[in-house]
């Protein structure tokens, strides 16, 4: 009888530390999502959708990329008069063959290009909206892929997609980016402390049963 407690016990326990792995691989999903493959532009002035692919075209993909990438937070900027922005390009990233992310790039605005986050991203996504501050390459960018833009061989770069972004000093907020960071690694790593906690917990008090149910 005794035997067939403790048999029981340490199944329980072994299920316990499955659930606590399992909690653990999730937080390490959670953490790296999958990678963008590919990226489309759509403009007014284009006959049909440009396509940039990670696989076949990896630098070009890497600059348009970095034109949106660094798109999260709040807005640096406020909204900019309509007549002001010329030329709106349409950005998608892609994973795999799903849109997951999209942004609108302006790179002819006045006083320097601008980049704007829509409320309503693809599928069931939602954010905040923001205007941006946008690469000065943003325009050789988009000609390089493919948009109808005139050269501007002023634009500062270092190859495709290099460059700075023209965002003035006070628009810029890095202590609030670096607390926000701060705050999910913190919790990320408390609920990872909670788990293995609560499994060694679990196991000691298991051990003690079967330890007295076996003398």
């Amino acid at each position: 009888m005794g035997q067939r407690a403790a048999s029981r016990l340490l199944a329980a326990g072994a299920l316990l530390l499955a659930f606590g792995t399992s909690m653990l691989s999730a937080n390490r999903v959670y953490a790296a999502p999958p990678a963008p493959t590919t990226v489309t532009i759509e403009g007014d002035d284009l006959p049909e959708p440009l396509a940039v692919h990670a696989d076949t075209d990896a630098e070009l993909f890497a600059a348009v990329l970095s034109q949106v990438s660094w798109l999260t937070g709040p807005g640096q900027t406020s909204s900019p008069e309509p007549g002001d922005l010329g030329p709106k390009y349409l950005v998608v990233v892609m994973v795999a063959d799903e849109p997951h992310r999209a942004y609108e790039l302006y790179p002819l605005a006045k006083g320097g290009p601008r980049a704007f986050r829509p409320a309503e991203q693809p599928g069931k996504g939602k954010t905040t909206a923001g205007w941006f501050f946008g690469r000065l390459t943003m325009s050789e960018t988009l000609r390089a892929a493919g948009a109808p833009l005139p050269a501007r061989p002023d634009s500062i770069s270092g190859g495709i997609g290099g460059g700075e972004r023209v965002i003035p000093e006070d628009a810029l907020n890095p202590g609030e980016d670096i607390d926000k960071m701060l705050t999910d690694l913190r919790q990320v790593m408390m609920l990872n402390a909670a788990v293995v906690v609560g499994i060694t917990l679990g196991i000691a008090g298991i051990a003690l049963l079967v330890r007295r149910r076996t003398r």
